[in-house]
């Protein structure tokens, strides 16, 4: 390995789904899906250290999760398999996007891994491939790996770059984790939204920007239905992905502000700025 990176600090940014629409499911199981996904710069931090030999270690693994299940555990192992690559890294995570929570950390995890590692160990893989490979980690990895603001098809991974509006968003959490098969499996689900035209989704507003996932989600968990209800007394809001977390838009920092100090005195809540460049892609500079 050469000694000129010692080692690669990386963020791994949350995305939001500003709209859902589920418009059919196919024989494999998985659905069709229509989305608007964009970032926000609210972040996990990875780091990536070289090492001498072929090892990966992730330092700091999440509680409940094996180590070689861990997204950037497999999405490092399939970049060595697919490169032939010999060399190793040590990789340390500074955790801060809620696990199960609809924000995708998951999946960015393994993104900014591939990117990160495809930098750290100069192979000159194009977004093309490693987007592919990312693809068999999860369905929301290649937007990631993109990092744009994107309208998305398919079971997600079928993406046309586009430029939406980037209000201050407050997000709250709350204290509940979403099981998203069960969600996907629910017999109430709506599967049958009339598809839209990426051209009439990026006109916003109701009835295109919503979830369709909602329904279901607020059945299951009251305590996002009562966080919901709360937050559209304070403008329009949604589940991203199947949640827990949710959101609304603000035209100033300082109208998010207020709310989300409000809304921190019952649920673990932020403030983020809508962003239609990932600051992954920032970070490296392309």
């Amino acid at each position: 390995m050469s000694a000129k990176i010692s080692s690669l600090t990386l963020p791994a940014p949350a995305k939001l789904n500003r709209m859902l629409h589920i418009v059919g499911r196919r024989q494999d199981g998985y659905h069709e899906l229509q989305t608007l996904f964009q970032f926000i710069d609210l972040c996990d931090y990875l780091t990536f250290t070289p090492r001498a030999d072929s090892v990966i270690t992730l330092s700091n693994a999440l509680n409940g999760v094996a180590h070689d299940d861990n997204l950037i555990v497999r999405a490092a192992q399939l970049l060595q398999q697919a490169s032939g690559v010999q060399q190793g890294v040590s990789v340390a995570i500074e955790k801060k996007l809620p696990m199960g929570g609809g924000l995708g950390g998951g999946s960015s995890n393994a993104a900014t891994t591939l990117v990160g590692l495809n930098h750290l160990w100069q192979l000159g893989l194009s977004k093309e491939t490693l987007a592919e490979l990312g693809l068999t980690l999860g369905a929301d990895v290649p937007v990631f790996i993109h990092g744009h603001s994107a309208w998305a098809e398919g079971v997600g991974e079928k993406l046309t770059p586009v430029t939406l509006d980037t209000p201050w968003f407050v997000v709250i959490h709350p204290a509940v984790s979403v099981s998203t098969p069960a969600i996907f499996q629910d017999p109430e689900l709506t599967r049958d939204s009339l598809p839209i035209t990426m051209a009439r989704a990026l006109q916003g507003g109701a009835p295109e920007w919503r979830n369709d996932c909602e329904a279901i989600v607020r059945k299951r968990y009251p305590p996002i239905a009562e966080a919901l209800d709360w937050l559209t007394q304070h403008a329009p809001s949604r589940l991203t992905g199947t949640g827990a977390c949710l959101f609304a838009a603000f035209d100033s920092q300082q109208a998010a502000q207020t709310v989300a100090q409000m809304a921190s005195q019952h649920w673990h809540s932020w403030v983020a700025r809508g962003l239609n460049t990932s600051p992954l892609q920032d970070a490296l500079g392309r």
